[in-house]
């Protein structure tokens, strides 16, 4: 992979056979078009989306959830169609939560959708994380920060085939983020060894000593 004071490749090859395939995607919210002709490939394994504020970082995680329709081209996913719902982790953080949704109530919905769901690493994560005292809290009762670290802990412990993650370390304190990078260091070789995509998108590589197996760069739109 590039170093930051080199030009950025569109995409770096990944270094295990390829799960998830984005082919000359055209794409952006309303009107807009933010990505153009984006193709990137991803590998199981831990992957990141590489790019700047307004590059379409998003939208690109939209797109491979199947919550935005592209434009143009396509996604493959297995060498077949895109994923399916009950394949997919995927939640905006930015979109508003259910009133009285907590992050207890939530994981237990949880439990009951992903059949991979691990308990143990939910309740690993809620101690990393130090979410013990918000656990029967309303959502819209905790910080931004706390309602990034349920999300990230509920996407770490879902198991699910493909797992995409935006902004991880948005709001989080120091010691969030060093408890996320040792987390994610884990779950990739977990997600490589059972054929699992794990997907983020940030705008640096969070740690140097992360196994990415792929960095797909994104351009600003001109």
């Amino acid at each position: 992979m590039s170093d930051h004071n080199e030009p950025p490749a569109q995409h770096s090859a990944p270094a295990t056979p390829v799960l998830l395939k984005a082919e000359q995607i055209d794409a952006g919210p309303g009107s807009a078009q933010v990505l153009r002709g984006w193709t990137a490939q991803f590998p199981a394994g831990l992957s990141l989306i590489l790019g700047e504020d307004g590059a379409g970082k998003t939208t690109a995680l939209r797109v491979l959830a199947g919550e935005l329709a592209p434009r143009g081209g396509r996604i493959r996913w297995r060498g077949g169609p895109p994923p399916g719902a009950g394949e997919v982790f995927w939640r905006d953080p930015q979109e508003p939560w259910p009133e009285a949704l907590s992050p207890r109530g939530w994981a237990a919905q949880l439990r009951t959708q992903w059949l991979q769901w691990s308990q143990r690493a939910w309740e690993r994560h809620v101690d990393g994380f130090d979410l013990q005292m918000h656990l029967s809290k309303p959502m819209y009762q905790l910080s931004t920060g706390g309602r990034r670290k349920v999300l990230l802990a509920a996407a770490l412990a879902s198991g699910a085939p493909l797992t995409l993650i935006d902004e991880p370390v948005a709001a989080l304190d120091r010691a969030s983020i060093d408890y996320l990078c040792e987390a994610l260091d884990e779950a990739a070789q977990a997600a490589a060894e059972a054929r699992r995509a794990l997907i983020l998108a940030h705008y640096d590589r969070l740690d140097e000593g992360l196994p990415w197996q792929c960095v797909a760069v994104l351009p600003l739109a001109q």
